[in-house]
Parts: C-alpha cells; sequence; structure tokens
C-alpha cells in the first residue's frame, strides 16, 4: 500500500468518525430538546425531583426507541 493510498484510507476513517461525533451531537441536541420541553414546566435554577425524574424516563425511552428504529433498518438492508 503507498503512503497517497494510506493517507486516503485515514482520511476516510478520520472523517466517518467525525461524522459520527455530529451524528451522536445532533441526537443529544434532539434528545436534550424534546425532554426539556415535555418535562420542564417553569424552568427555575434547578429541575425539581418530578422533573427530574421525567427527563431521566424520556431520555431512557428517547435512546430505546432510536436503538430500536436504527437495528430494524440495519435488519431491512
Amino acid at each position: 500500500m503507498s503512503v497517497d493510498e494510506r493517507d486516503a484510507r485515514d482520511l476516510q476513517q478520520f472523517l466517518e468518525m467525525e461524522n459520527q461525533k455530529a451524528v451522536i451531537q445532533a441526537a443529544i441536541g434532539k434528545l436534550s430538546e424534546v425532554c426539556f420541553e415535555k418535562c420542564v414546566v417553569k424552568p427555575g435554577n434547578k429541575l425539581d425531583a418530578t422533573e427530574a425524574s421525567c427527563i431521566s424516563n424520556c431520555a431512557g425511552r428517547y435512546l430505546d426507541t432510536s436503538m430500536f428504529m436504527m437495528n430494524r433498518m440495519v435488519q431491512k438492508k
């Protein structure tokens, strides 16, 4: 394998990793937005126990659903 081929492969791997990071960051942003809007009625200095529990449950359901959908898409390929 030549240096150019190795550099091209390394660049491709780097770009794929950066793309995965961007996808994860977007998912975290969406998760935060959805769960905050659903669970926090009146923003204050800190979350009360009900809001914290709601956000935790919301995030868990969101992640479970996302993983389920990804697995289904992979199975259909």
